[in-house]
């Protein structure tokens, strides 16, 4: 006999904030703040070193889910690379050192692709200036090094470039290389939703040099904010004077963005000898690595390879026979997948994944409800057919829709996510299942910076919530203030299940 099944449903960038002010969360959600009344319920830390970021980094979707999953806390890339660099490694690294000797030895050029941000969620700016330090130490002067910069204004204010370009740009003068060569928006070059068009865009600067010159980057940041666009929608540009940076035939290419999942598709143009996305002209021959493991199946050189994670959540429950079933839309179909699984790409045995197609508009708040109805529905079809134990779901609503900063959008995302909620708990319920409703970083709760006085459009500090939903958890008493590795500890106890002693997570629940 099949077990009730247990809902891990994690509703992404659903924070916890007292205030009520600019906060959709609070505003949108009656029936959730209902289960919060009724059910038993704890805050989570979502962000810094509880799930292995750098003290006082906001979380983010990949370090959320790989720490839900894992049960332990997970020290992320950035963590990992920072103390390279504290303790001397960094340079010695040889994906690095092998790209600047080949540049010296060949007379070529080293290129460094990435984003320009401080939110520490895709990349790091200390790491960038880091490599502009090592390729000086290295002999590698003015422009023999070319910044193809990515602005940010999405983990970062909306109009923050600006002032870190200057910063870049101090950084090369100091160090005595360095130019920088383009600029594009993150809108553009990190889509994650093939969205092949919007990468041409990127590729054509880089490669051909297709884009508006402007007399410097600053210069560019300040005439797109005053025509109205932020980091993140930046149309490509080229520098005046740095025409002739173009990466070309026989030049080196470092993707130093350490997180993968928005820099797959542009690393497929770079290198997969088949792609069909789009005519990409004429394709230059590079020596390429990045920054950490994007993908498997990519084979050139990695700075900081992948860790392995065993006895982990997804895998325990397998290794018993029970049957998963994955859900989310295009946009998170990574989060519940990839990341949820300690970075591993196969399913576990067991386990099926559904896929609902996100929505094809230019920015969320143009659809708000995104793919929220397609996959409660694929959930309680699949509850329907009873052949599944154990689901993990998630609603991308909060904030892909909490990003825009566009609060009338944001409130309809969360009440679009609400209703949601309260029938896929109702048809958990009515199969005497269990449901833990959590989520992975904050961002809808605060749309609005009161310091700066523009909307906020990043993640957030702020704990996220733990409720369980089930018929065994009537007076069940919650710990206070755990952090997301508690999680799976948590439920993995509900289901009788030992957990790894690799987990250093403890369960919510108090004896």
């Amino acid at each position: 006999m099949k077990r009730p099944p247990i809902v891990l449903l994690v509703l992404d960038g659903w924070g916890h904030r007292a205030e009520t002010e600019a906060n959709a969360v609070a505003q949108g959600a009656p029936y959730f703040a209902s289960l919060m009344g009724e059910h038993p319920h704890t805050l989570l830390t979502a962000c810094g070193r509880e799930v292995g970021l750098p003290r006082g980094v906001m979380g983010n979707s990949e370090v959320g889910h790989t720490n839900l999953g894992a049960g332990r806390v997970v020290y992320q890339d950035v963590t990992r690379i920072d103390k390279a660099i504290e303790d001397g490694e960094f340079a010695k690294n040889p994906a690095f050192l092998d790209l600047i000797q080949h540049v010296r030895q060949n007379g070529k050029r080293l290129h460094l692709v990435g984003l320009l941000s401080t939110g520490m969620v895709h990349a790091s700016d200390h790491h960038l200036r880091t490599l502009l330090e090592l390729a000086a130490a290295k002999g590698l002067k003015g422009d023999d090094v070319a910044i193809h910069a990515i602005t940010d204004g999405r983990d970062t204010g909306p109009r923050s470039a600006a002032g870190f370009l200057e910063t870049l740009e101090d950084a090369c003068e100091r160090h005595g290389v360095g130019r920088i060569a383009t600029l594009v928006g993150r809108y553009f070059a990190m889509d994650r939703d093939k969205r092949w068009e919007r990468v041409k865009k990127s590729w054509d600067v880089m490669v051909h040099g297709a884009g508006e010159v402007r007399d410097s980057a600053v210069a560019a940041m300040k005439a797109s904010y005053e025509s109205g666009v932020g980091d993140e929608f930046l149309e490509p540009v080229v520098i005046r004077g740095q025409e002739g940076l173009r990466i070309e035939d026989g030049d080196a290419v470092l993707l130093f963005n350490y997180r993968a999942d928005r820099m797959r598709q542009m690393t497929d143009v770079f290198v997969q000898d088949g792609f069909d996305g789009f005519d990409r002209g004429d394709r230059p021959s590079i020596k390429i690595a990045s920054m950490t493991q994007y993908r498997d199946d990519f084979s050139f050189p990695v700075a900081f390879p992948s860790t392995d994670l065993v006895g982990i959540f997804p895998e325990l429950i397998s290794s018993i026979g029970m049957r998963q079933e994955r859900i989310a839309e295009t946009e998170k179909y990574a989060h519940v997948t990839y990341f949820f699984s300690g970075g591993r790409e196969d399913p576990y045995e067991g386990e099926s994944r559904t896929l609902v197609p996100s929505q094809k508009v230019a920015t969320y708040d143009l659809a708000p409800e995104m793919s929220a109805e397609g996959i409660t529905k694929a959930i309680l079809a699949s509850l329907e057919k009873g052949e599944t134990e154990v689901y993990v779901v998630n609603f991308a609503n909060a904030d892909m829709v909490g990003h825009t900063g566009i609060f009338d959008a944001v409130l309809k995302a969360v009440q679009k996510v609400d209703e949601c909620l309260q029938r896929v708990v109702a048809a958990v319920k009515a199969r005497g299942g269990t449901i833990a409703v959590t989520a992975d970083h904050g961002n809808s709760e605060q749309l609005w910076d009161f310091e700066t006085n523009q909307p906020h459009t990043a993640h957030t500090l702020n704990p996220v919530p733990f409720v369980l939903i089930g018929p065994d958890t009537k007076g069940v008493k919650m710990r206070e203030r755990g952090a997301l590795c508690d999680v799976a500890p948590t439920l993995l106890g509900l289901m009788g299940v030992e957990k790894d002693p690799s987990m250093d997570g403890v369960s919510l629940i108090l004896p």
